[in-house]
């Protein structure tokens, strides 16, 4: 039993720093050599004070900002620990019901615009997290932002341009708008 015991131990200890410690400090050290922006969460900055992710939403609330695709996390919103899906069908009265709130609420923000309301302003992402709006849904919020912070629309819609990111890799999704970044970006204008 001994003989048998002794190997099987070494190994799992070798086993056990190559998989568990050597291996992990390898790929973190070579990402963050190769990608240290990446490896680091992507994070944005300003004034020294992180303001949040690249690759996690924010919950934006106020008129004079764009709003995000809504968030499924439960019980605060962009939870990343949450993360995940709603898990309502699309005939589930409970979707239906939430969908028909956010169309009221983006409605009383603002009245007068008639367009089509794009189906990411109003349904949440599979993960609960996405940081991006499709360019529909920024340009059906443009008018409103512009009105709201008294700054002519052409202004408002150059930034969206500025800030559309496109396919990944070309090929993959479709073009998309960055929520934090282009309200960043807002917050800058003079």
């Amino acid at each position: 039993m001994k003989t048998l015991l002794r190997p099987a131990l070494s190994l799992f200890v070798l086993l056990s720093v190559i998989t568990g410690l050597a291996y992990p400090l390898l790929v973190t050290g070579i990402a963050k050599t190769t990608f240290p922006v990446e490896a680091g969460g992507s994070l944005i900055v300003k004034d020294g004070k992180t303001i949040g992710s690249r690759l996690i939403g924010q919950n934006f609330s106020d008129p004079r900002y764009f709003w995000g695709r809504p968030s499924a996390t439960t019980p605060m919103p962009y939870n990343a620990s949450a993360s995940g899906g709603s898990n309502l069908g699309p005939l589930n009265p409970a979707l239906m019901d939430v969908v028909k709130g956010r169309i009221d609420t983006l409605r009383a923000a603002d009245p007068g615009n008639t367009l089509p309301i794009p189906a990411d302003l109003v349904t949440a992402s599979a993960s609960g997290l996405d940081p991006h709006i499709g360019i529909a849904a920024a340009a059906y919020q443009a008018g409103r932002i512009a009105r709201v912070r008294g700054i002519e629309l052409a202004v408002v819609e150059g930034l969206v341009a500025q800030y559309t990111e496109s396919r990944q890799w070309g090929i993959f999704g479709e073009p998309r708008v960055n929520v934090l970044a282009l309200n960043l970006a807002l917050d800058g204008l003079r």
